[in-house]
């Protein structure tokens, strides 16, 4: 039994919780909110207006902080990525189906996103359950994935450092690494399938092409809109949401209008 007011908003991932301060969190209510993003995956906050150093010390209850080393940070925040998209842009930053930072040895564990500034119309976030997904496979496919590591790779953003070089970074590429496909939470045990379009290149002992089919069944398995939320941001919401059971698509349907959002990293473990 929780004491936070929740308003789930699908029936796999994602809820609003309202009625709370982050900015004035209790090791008791801090204790509920960590509860409730275990079991739906994201979690959303409006009205909060965090200052970057309340963004911080939110964050750092979590675990410590990954500093980007492809997102230009906040002036005077090393520890605050700043996700900018301006009218001109065609291409929007995670406007692809993802796990943020499965490409490290020890992935993300959590993301913080603080709304400062949205666009008129457009600009939302999807979340897709990763447990839901794996929960829903047929016990033949299970079988097969749990056997199964993949390589994961940061190498796209060197092409993103060519479409989008004022936000990222080419020197930060290192080499890919390892994770099963399918990952027991370290906290739950839950089971979550762990391979995404954005940094996934082939399975472990398998060659690319031998690896394409089945990858490409599962990356659009895994986002099926029934394992789906999708949120519309307003500004002062922050969303935190774990990398480790959901991916999540920024929508790029508003060009011709900025849009500005705070994030922060959460370190996570080996999933090995």
């Amino acid at each position: 039994m929780t004491s936070l007011t929740l308003k789930k908003l699908s029936g796999y991932v994602g809820a609003e919780v309202s009625d709370i301060r982050l900015a004035d969190l209790n090791d008791y209510s801090f204790g509920e909110i960590q509860n409730a993003l275990y079991e739906h995956g994201v979690l959303f906050f409006r009205d909060q207006f965090l200052t970057p150093e309340q963004h911080i010390e939110f964050a750092e209850r979590w675990g410590d902080i990954d500093i980007s080393r492809f997102f230009n940070a906040v002036a005077g925040y090393p520890q605050i990525a700043e996700v900018r998209t301006k009218p001109d842009q065609k291409i929007v930053i995670g406007g692809h189906w993802h796990t943020d930072q499965s490409f490290d040895p020890a992935p993300a564990m959590a993301s913080i996103l603080s709304a400062q500034s949205i666009p008129e119309y457009g600009g939302d976030t999807l979340f897709a359950s990763q447990t839901a997904a794996y929960d829903n496979l047929s016990e033949g496919l299970k079988a097969t994935l749990e056997n199964l590591n993949a390589w994961h790779s940061d190498a796209s953003f060197g092409l993103a450092a060519q479409v989008l070089d004022e936000h990222f970074s080419a020197d930060g590429i290192t080499k890919p690494t390892l994770h099963p496909v399918v990952i027991k939470h370290p906290v739950t045990g839950r089971k979550a399938i762990y391979v995404n379009d954005a940094f996934t290149t082939h399975f472990e002992g398998w060659t690319v092409e031998e690896s394409k089919p089945l990858l490409q069944y599962l990356y659009q398995y895994v986002v099926q809109p029934s394992f789906c939320c999708r949120f519309t941001w307003s500004p002062g919401t922050v969303a935190i949401w774990e990398n480790r059971l959901v991916q999540h698509y920024a929508s790029a349907d508003y060009q011709g209008q900025s849009r500005l959002m705070h994030r922060i990293t959460v370190q996570g473990v080996p999933l090995g």
